[in-house]
């Protein structure tokens, strides 16, 4: 469920959209996190990860509980997906821990370039460890993807209870299972990408990965911003998912539910819910960082919402 698609073709900056998939409501709302907070990674764990943020980030959470996606000041975009072959393995206990709640939070904290968090996970090892979800009981098995204003890109994932990294400026399309080495492999099958079969068009993550990259690299550079932006959310929208009757022969496809835009380049992050017919953008640039605040989303928004945060609690973190 869910798909991330970066264009950095578009003469207009760098580009990321983002679907969310899910077979319920999330009480999804949008969050400003302050520069200075200081996290501890995990709620029981006798060795947590701690860390103080250094930039400020604006992100979408799920039950005001966890980032899911998000951009910081500097340009840095995080989004969390699921992979059900996710294996994050036995517990090391001489490693800090780090619930998969706040994974993507402490790059946006930390990190301006995906390059700075490549070498925050070589120069401190650290675990994520998987949460299980509070609504439906399951095991959150999850993959991240990360991206830059620049245009490089990073894959996350844990199979076999080791992490693997991805790390290529070409790696521009992330969805779901199998793992991010197979997708690859099985993209190269299609008309496009060296292969002779035709586009694929069901909504399953395989193809949908292969549907993401093709309309991508197709995607003619906009002339403004905002044609850019359409562009992009032509792509993801093609890669949508429908509402419908949930399939208990496909139980990891879910609909669409929302989706973000970010522009890395000018700091502009773009929400729109699949429930309302219009979409919020916020400027990072305008907000001052300074304290927690939350947006809550509700039907009626409309357009720039920068100045709709209100001083809030930190988010009731999920950390154990």
């Amino acid at each position: 469920m869910c798909t991330r698609a970066m264009w950095t073709a578009s003469e207009q900056g760098v580009l990321v959209g983002r679907n969310m998939d899910w077979p319920e409501e999330m009480d999804t709302n949008l969050w400003s996190l302050p520069r200075g907070a200081v996290r501890t990674g995990h709620g029981s764990d006798p060795n947590p990860l701690r860390w103080t943020a250094t930039y400020g980030s604006v992100v979408t959470t799920v039950w005001d509980g966890a980032s899911t996606d998000g951009i910081n000041e500097r340009g840095l975009a995080a989004h969390v997906l699921w992979l059900a072959e996710s294996d994050f393995g036995e517990r090391a206990p001489e490693l800090p821990a780090l619930a998969v709640s706040l994974w993507p939070q402490l790059f946006l904290d930390r990190c301006a370039t995906v390059a700075e968090c490549v070498r925050l996970l070589d120069e401190e090892p650290m675990q994520v460890i998987p949460l299980v979800e509070p609504r439906s009981g399951r095991l959150g098995t999850v993959h991240l993807a990360l991206d830059d204003a620049s245009g490089d890109s990073l894959v996350i994932e844990h199979l076999d209870g080791k992490p693997r990294l991805h790390h290529d400026r070409a790696y521009t399309v992330m969805t779901n299972s199998p793992p991010f080495d197979q997708q690859l492999e099985l993209r190269n099958r299609y008309a496009g990408f060296g292969g002779t079969q035709p586009l694929p068009g069901t909504t399953e993550a395989a193809d949908r990965f292969v549907r993401a990259e093709y309309y991508l690299d197709r995607l003619p550079p906009a002339s403004t911003p905002g044609r850019g932006y359409a562009a992009l959310l032509s792509v993801m929208r093609n890669a949508a998912q429908p509402f419908g009757t949930p399939d208990p022969q496909r139980p990891y496809i879910a609909p669409t539910i929302w989706r973000t835009l970010a522009d890395l380049g000018r700091g502009v992050y773009a929400y729109e819910s699949s429930f309302s017919p219009d979409i919020i953008w916020t400027r990072l640039s305008e907000l001052d960082f300074d304290e927690c605040r939350k947006l809550t989303v509700e039907p009626g928004l409309i357009g720039d919402v920068t100045d709709r945060y209100r001083p809030a609690a930190e988010p009731q973190w999920v950390l154990a």
